[in-house]
């Protein structure tokens, strides 16, 4: 199965923003396996929503210090994906929190339209190790297929134009390695709490039901207590919804 992923392009994006080199000199990792999602390098720990939805929030936290040797690590919330727009084109929207080789931990968003390359959006630059976000794709109300991304309860993204993709998308909530094509070894530990899924357009949050579980080899995820992460609400349209809610972490073994 392929999901979602902070692309190649994107991750080039970030490099030239933040001036930085997006390859450094691999560090030997005996104790950490390789994240492998097929041949492409690419490895997850997280989950699909077994219903589909109208979004999909969380609050992201790092808990550790990032260790990427090559590629990039990430913890994000989207829907779409490779091949999940009209006649199979690749279309998604993700948020979340990312760092490569040689960058502090950046909170961004991707868009990928059909036809079109994916874009990438800095909306933070190094975030502090620890500090909570509050991350949101939400369809808007009343206009089908056009979508908002939202940090911390303000919308950080113009509309967003999806076609076909009102009522046909199950949301992610996952961590992502990719290994920069080297067979790096990269480690990570994010926590998501309070994760959920719009079942209607701008908002009605319900439980994210997990459906698919994203966990490759190298990787661990481990359920935790649902709780309040932070007062406040995503949009004046996603009240929280107290502890109905999936809370875990996801980390390299």
């Amino acid at each position: 199965m392929r999901i979602a992923l902070l692309s190649t392009l994107a991750l080039a994006a970030l490099a030239t923003t933040l001036g930085v080199s997006s390859s450094a000199s691999a560090r030997e990792s005996a104790a950490c396996t390789s994240a492998t999602y097929g041949s492409t390098g690419y490895g997850y720990a997280g989950f699909q929503s077994g219903r589909r939805g109208h979004g999909v929030r969380a609050a992201i936290t790092g808990l550790a210090a990032n260790e990427v040797t090559e590629g990039h690590v990430a913890a994000w919330v989207g829907v779409g994906g490779p091949g999940k727009g009209p006649n199979n084109t690749d279309e998604w929207v993700q948020v979340g929190i990312a760092s490569f080789a040689g960058s502090p931990r950046n909170l961004y968003y991707e868009v990928t339209k059909p036809g079109g390359s994916p874009t990438f959006h800095l909306v933070e630059s190094s975030v502090p190790q620890g500090a909570l976000r509050r991350v949101a794709v939400l369809e808007m109300n009343k206009r089908p297929g056009m979508w908002r991304v939202w940090v911390d309860g303000k919308p950080v993204s113009e509309p967003l134009d999806l076609p076909g993709s009102s009522k046909r998308w199950q949301p992610i909530a996952t961590a992502e390695a990719w290994d920069g094509g080297a067979g790096g070894c990269n480690r990570f530990a994010f926590r998501f709490e309070q994760v959920e899924v719009a079942a209607g357009a701008g908002g009605s949050w319900k439980r994210f039901v997990t459906g698919f579980r994203f966990q490759d080899s190298g990787y661990r995820i481990s359920p935790v207590d649902s709780k309040p992460a932070a007062s406040g609400a995503q949009s004046r349209r996603a009240q929280s919804s107290g502890g109905n809610a999936t809370s875990f972490v996801a980390a390299s073994a």
